[in-house]
């Protein structure tokens, strides 16, 4: 086995140094051309109103501020859905909750297990996707935003209020 040594000054810090050049240095001449107008980085008007939001709405479930009431979700799922009956009492636990056009409620039902529900569409109209104690359906999990599939297929149980 040969040992390899490493020590001592790299050779090129062992090398003399070169002497100077007595070339002349030529100053580097100004542009021909100054630039015209502003630099391109910076607007010359700033756009009028509120500045557009440059992350994806559907990234994040928040509390819906144009999605359907909690009352109208109730009132999808004791209508043509025909998913609770009329005499059930029935509380919103959590939400609805928005991310893009999907919503995310959880309903208290007297007397059965928490009702987690998923829709869709905007304003008061929302059409159901699905409703249950397990809603990460494959139609969630495939097509449901980033938000809406944190909630209902990998937060766990139900979430409580303020979630």
């Amino acid at each position: 086995m040969v040992a390899l040594a490493g020590c001592g000054a790299p050779p090129e810090l062992s090398r003399p140094a070169a002497a100077p050049s007595s070339a002349p240095v030529t100053p580097a001449s100004p542009p021909a051309t100054p630039p015209s107008g502003p630099p391109t980085s910076t607007p010359l008007n700033p756009p009028a109103g509120p500045v557009p939001a440059t992350s994806d709405a559907g990234l994040v479930a928040t509390t819906c501020q144009d999605g359907p009431s909690g009352q109208r979700v109730i009132d999808l799922l004791r209508g043509r859905a025909a998913v609770l009956p009329d005499d059930v009492r029935v509380r919103v636990r959590t939400g609805p909750l928005c991310a893009a056009d999907w919503q995310y409620t959880v309903l208290e039902v007297t007397g059965h297990e928490e009702l987690q529900v998923v829709t869709r569409g905007r304003g008061g109209t929302p059409q159901l996707v699905t409703a249950g104690t397990d809603v990460c359906s494959i139609e969630v999990r495939a097509t449901g935003p980033a938000g809406i599939r944190t909630l209902a297929c990998d937060a766990g149980p139900a979430l409580g209020p303020g979630a």
